[in-house]
């Protein structure tokens, strides 16, 4: 991406700088979902690449905020250590493969991740997984995640519906989530800077994306207290569900 004056140039940037505040009204109201939600509304108008990378700095400042103030991190690494070990295996190996996607190829594969968060967020798990199966079921669930984000960056829905089902208090899950997916994000931006999914130029940009991210993330918790949370999730999953057919039809 490079400066440019001419309107339709412009006219790009406004409707990134609409998308991204969107992402962050999304994760404002919810508490996730920015990822989740921006990437494919880029994907429509960018190439997926340029997408993925204009998320970095939000995400990774974002989760860095939440691990700290979460204050669970020797609990995350003694319990999930095995889940976080796969899931960077898994990442790496995933974005390595996905240097020889085609962008149409990189459409699919995020339209697909999309339509499994749709189908994950729509499923609230009513059991219990019992202890005796965390011991093979997390590194599999890390795997699973590790790979979906290497492929589109979108692990949210996976990860949350797992600690979910394992019925953890809520500064246990909470503390917990926003590490996992911090020592998952930073070893996947990597990787994919390194093997060319997107360059320095999109790094810079997803500084100056901070600013709408946030702006909406601030709206979306003034919005939390006014909307009924249930009513705003259906909406969502429409609109998610929207997002991932124009990206296959794209």
């Amino acid at each position: 991406m490079v400066w440019d004056l001419s309107p339709a140039w412009l006219g790009t940037l406004l409707v990134g700088t609409l998308m991204l505040t969107v992402g962050g009204v999304v994760k404002g109201t919810l508490g996730v979902g920015a990822n989740l939600v921006t990437v494919p509304m880029l994907s429509l108008m960018l190439p997926a690449q340029q997408a993925m990378g204009l998320l970095v700095v939000p995400v990774l400042l974002s989760n860095i905020i939440q691990s700290v103030q979460g204050g669970r991190l020797f609990y995350a690494l003694k319990r999930f250590g095995p889940l976080i070990l796969a899931q960077l295996l898994a990442t790496l190996l995933a974005v390595y493969w996905s240097q020889y996607l085609s962008a149409s190829g990189l459409n699919l594969a995020i339209a697909i991740t999309v339509f499994s968060s749709v189908a994950l967020m729509a499923y609230e798990p009513r059991g219990q997984i019992p202890e005796r199966h965390q011991a093979w079921a997390g590194p599999l669930v890390g795997a699973l995640a590790g790979g979906l984000g290497g492929l589109s960056t979108l692990t949210g829905p996976m990860l949350i519906t797992y600690l979910m089902a394992l019925r953890l208090k809520r500064e246990e899950f909470v503390g917990s989530i926003s590490i996992i997916y911090f020592l998952g994000a930073v070893p996947m931006y990597a990787a994919m800077l390194w093997w060319d999914r997107f360059g320095w130029a999109e790094v810079g940009w997803s500084c100056l994306a901070m600013g709408p991210v946030y702006l909406g993330m601030a709206l979306g918790r003034r919005l939390r207290g006014h909307l009924s949370e249930q009513l705003f999730r259906r909406l969502l999953l429409g609109f998610l569900m929207l997002l991932a057919l124009l990206l296959l039809l794209k």
